[in-house]
């Protein structure tokens, strides 16, 4: 779980050292944990169709899937190989692909300079809430 102070190996099926760990002392908060892992986008089908958190998907808005954080929460996602991020929230669960931390819309692939790669090795910190 990512919550667990220190450090928690979550994966490293793609040849990824995927870890998280909290810089934050709040317990029970999404505050300042980072992980470094893969990032994919969702297709085009999703489009129109409900997430986990029940709002209707949009490829263009800076949303995205991961296996626990809670829904709301803002993270900043940085392209480890170009150096380009963004901050996206949390709007539903995945990704379903072994290696995998993050799916990203569309709109947040693009911003990050994936979209031609498919996949980008990637870094997450969490923000806490995000804003309404």
């Amino acid at each position: 779980m990512l919550s667990i102070p220190g450090c928690a190996v979550l994966g490293d099926d793609d040849g990824y050292d995927v870890r998280a760990e909290r810089k934050s002392p709040e317990t029970g908060s999404a505050h300042g944990l980072r992980e470094v892992g893969l990032a994919s986008f969702y297709a085009d089908e999703f489009a129109g169709k409900q997430t986990a958190s029940g709002e209707i998907f949009q490829p263009e808005r800076l949303v995205a899937a991961h296996r626990s954080l809670p829904f709301g929460t803002a993270v900043r996602v940085r392209n480890l190989e170009n150096g380009k991020s963004t901050v996206v929230r949390i709007a539903d669960r995945g990704p379903f692909v072994p290696g995998r931390i993050i799916d990203l819309s569309v709109g947040a692939a693009r911003l990050l300079g994936f979209i031609d790669q498919g996949v980008a090795k990637v870094e997450l910190v969490t923000l806490g809430r995000a804003q309404p």
